[in-house]
């Protein structure tokens, strides 16, 4: 990894656009399926990619980007369909492919990066099988041979264990390993295209770096061509060579990064640019608010592995608490001991003055009702073959037992609470649904039942920048009129900034840190504080390069003064 920096700085100077094109879309025209109906989602859009290049597709939810990624292998999700244009890959309409000449594509030569691994993953299967699987069934690989390139690829995106962490099955990892896991099941086949949807959403900052970099440095120096879609701008930048910006699933702007960046010429552009430089005031503390949720001294566990080290914290009424830390700190696990999903091994967690059950199943209704949570990953979430109507209405009859009319009418004021148009949505499942369309439903889903606490687990990782801070107020919003509490944890520190009044930072299942918003964003740092916050990616095209380079540097400084001290 390190010995790659030097040649992230070789990058700006050129964008590959002179080599011929991988992929070319002309006219690509989209459509999707709602009772009965196909309504065009995607407006004849024209894009090249060229061999070595990355592309960068950004903009809002529901802006077309994961769908044109999916597009580039000729693929449609359910109730879509291409209705239009031409995908030329290497010269093949992939449009008139047949099935079977484009499974051959798939994978071998065309690769997909999902946003959602845990979603992507088998279950029932080891990580290193399923990684194996296209070099072994598809190009004809010895199994010997793939399983030692896909070690090699798990040492160079940073996985612990290389050796045998391809032996867990998925759900033995945490979130950032099982993305990298993915990373790496799509570089197996030495592709020469890949569509990276998302691939940093569900990590936290000093995760996303190091997966940042591995991609880089693998497309660099394996000549892949790559679409990198996402609804982070400041990521985009360091990962492309030029951004295309979509909304409504046409294109506002298209050009090279450091153009867009510093002279975006639409106003939707300059608002995607300006949206991290947004400043947000938060209320002052006041140590005699009411406190609602108390988590003393808890320690927990998977299996024999400790997960939580004897951990104490309060939520306060109506005041958010913001969880921050690395993949595997133990940020979830919190969300899943204060639910009662898993019963800790030591300590209590507290609602007001009484005591919960440590196990779920043995909670009242009402104390159910009470803390509501808004899951990571949304894919998983919910039914697909649930209807928006079905997903809301089902805790508006189970916790409050509103009959079929009341049902109606409070599903629609939590749709438009949550602007989405009640009736263009009510009756849509989950598959018809883009990522940032899916979260919002999981937020009314947990409005539905009136909590007094709602525990939000990367609730805007999923969602473009300006939507993102949408949610961040209305969220802000529900809590000033309905007197909410939140446990947001987010690997996203800017969102954090936005939304707490108190921060906690975990590492390794411990505490290291905990204050005020205002005191745990400025100096002095925790050492493990500064941390996360130089991680966070800026509007600089160099960014990501310079702060791996000073990375380096005081890593040097510091095994020279070791030697010095010796």
């Amino acid at each position: 990894m390190h010995g790659t920096v030097s040649e992230f700085g070789n990058r700006a100077q050129g964008n590959g656009t002179s080599r011929a094109a991988i992929l070319e879309m002309s006219g690509l025209r989209l459509e999707a399926c709602s009772v009965d109906v196909w309504t065009p989602i995607v407006h004849g859009i024209n894009l090249t990619v060229h061999k070595g290049e990355v592309l960068g597709l950004i903009g809002e939810s529901g802006a077309g980007k994961s769908t044109i990624g999916l597009a580039a292998l000729g693929y449609a999700r359910d109730g879509c369909r291409i209705s239009g244009g031409s995908i030329l890959f290497d010269g093949t309409d992939l449009n008139g492919c047949t099935d079977k000449k484009l499974r051959n594509l798939r994978g071998k030569r065309i690769a997909y990066v999902a946003q959602s691994a845990a979603a992507a993953f088998n279950p029932a299967h080891r990580i290193i099988d399923q990684c194996i699987e296209v070099p072994v069934h598809m190009a004809g690989r010895r199994r010997s041979q793939a399983i030692k390139d896909i070690k090699r690829i798990f040492g160079l995106l940073q996985l612990p264990d290389p050796e045998s962490i391809g032996d867990r099955y998925p759900h033995q990892l945490s979130g950032g390993q099982l993305q990298r896991a993915m990373v790496a099941m799509a570089m197996a086949g030495h592709p020469d295209l890949i569509v990276f949807d998302e691939p940093t959403t569900a990590l936290d900052v000093t995760t996303q770096i190091e997966v940042m970099a591995s991609i880089r440095h693998a497309v660099e120096h394996a000549g892949t061509a790559a679409i990198y879609v996402s609804h982070d701008l400041a990521v985009v930048a360091q990962m492309a060579h030029r951004v295309m910006v979509l909304r409504h699933g046409a294109v506002v702007e298209e050009g090279e990064v450091g153009a867009i960046l510093h002279d975006p010429r639409r106003e939707y552009t300059k608002a995607l640019v300006s949206a991290r430089q947004t400043s947000h005031a938060h209320r002052p503390v006041d140590t005699d608010d009411e406190v609602i949720i108390s988590v003393e001294d808890v320690r927990a566990s998977y299996g024999k592995s400790p997960v939580l080290n004897g951990i104490n914290f309060e939520i306060p009424r109506q005041r958010t608490v913001a969880v921050v830390g690395e993949s595997g700190s133990g940020k979830s696990t919190v969300a899943r001991v204060i639910t009662g999903l898993l019963p800790p091994d030591r300590g209590v967690v507290r609602y007001g003055k009484g005591i919960l059950p440590s196990f779920y199943g043995k909670r009242t209704k009402d104390e159910l009702r009470q803390i509501q949570m808004v899951y990571q990953m949304p894919d998983t979430a919910l039914n697909p073959k649930h209807s928006v109507r079905d997903v809301i209405g089902r805790p508006l009859e189970f916790y409050l037992g509103l009959d079929k009319v009341q049902r109606e009418k409070r599903i629609r004021e939590l749709l438009s609470l949550i602007e989405l148009d009640p009736d263009e949505f009510i009756d849509r499942t989950a598959t018809e649904l883009s990522g940032g369309q899916k979260q919002r439903i999981c937020i009314a889903r947990a409005l539905a039942a009136e909590p007094s606490v709602i525990i939000c687990d990367e609730v805007t990782s999923a969602l473009d920048q300006l939507v993102g801070e949408e949610i961040i107020r209305l969220l802000n919003d529900l809590q000033s009129r309905l007197g909410l509490s939140y446990l947001f944890i987010s690997h996203d520190l800017a969102t954090v900034r936005a939304v707490a009044d108190y921060v906690l930072v975990m590492r390794s299942g411990d505490i290291v840190d905990f204050g005020s918003t205002d005191a745990i964003f400025n100096p002095p740092y925790h050492e493990y504080t500064e941390l996360l916050l130089s991680s966070v990616p800026e509007m600089r095209q160099d960014w990501l390069y310079k702060l791996l380079q000073d990375r380096d540097n005081k890593k040097a400084t510091d095994l020279r003064k070791r030697i010095a001290a010796t």
